[in-house]
């Protein structure tokens, strides 16, 4: 695999934190009034990690420009990583200090692996999400679900219509 996509590291992060145990949600950019989140994770207790995923040197260089810095004007967000591919772990200079470090690598077997290089600092201050914030978080998830069913169904009919 030469070419790593964000997606490959969506579900590497999904395996990592566990969906059995974690609320899981991809791309969140509106309905919980935070800045984009490319993952959002919730803990059965209701505690965020934010998860930054960086598939370039200059997509890693451009974020430490956002003004936003990766902080929840609400303070819900207690954890906040940068995934990436592992030959841009080095450019660690571009990750906030109090961020942790994902690094996603295809191992010898050829299995996808996400290792923490560097833990994350907890905000000590973060609150719990409210039930009702749980609640919006689960439905923002659920949203997604219908939304890849219709691309599926969409490809799957498209395979099957030749012209």
């Amino acid at each position: 695999m030469s070419d790593i996509k964000a997606s490959d590291i969506e579900i590497a992060i999904a395996s990592y934190f566990n969906p059995r145990q974690n609320l899981i949600v991809p791309n969140i950019s509106w309905g919980m009034g935070l800045h984009e989140c490319d993952v959002l994770i919730a803990s059965a207790l209701g505690y965020l990690t934010e998860i930054e995923i960086k598939i370039s040197a200059a997509d890693l260089k451009k974020d430490a420009m956002k003004r936003h810095g990766h902080y929840d004007r609400m303070g819900r967000i207690k954890k906040l990583y940068f995934a990436m591919p592992k030959k841009l772990t080095h450019l660690c200079e571009y990750v906030p200090e109090r961020a942790g470090i994902l690094s996603y690598y295809i191992d010898d077997d050829g299995n996808e692996q996400l290792k923490e290089v560097r833990p994350a600092r907890a905000n000590k201050k973060a609150r719990p999400l409210t039930e009702k914030e749980m609640y919006e978080m689960a439905r923002l998830g659920a949203m997604r679900i219908w939304g890849l069913k219709r691309k599926i169904k969409d490809l799957q009919e498209r395979k099957y219509v030749r012209h």
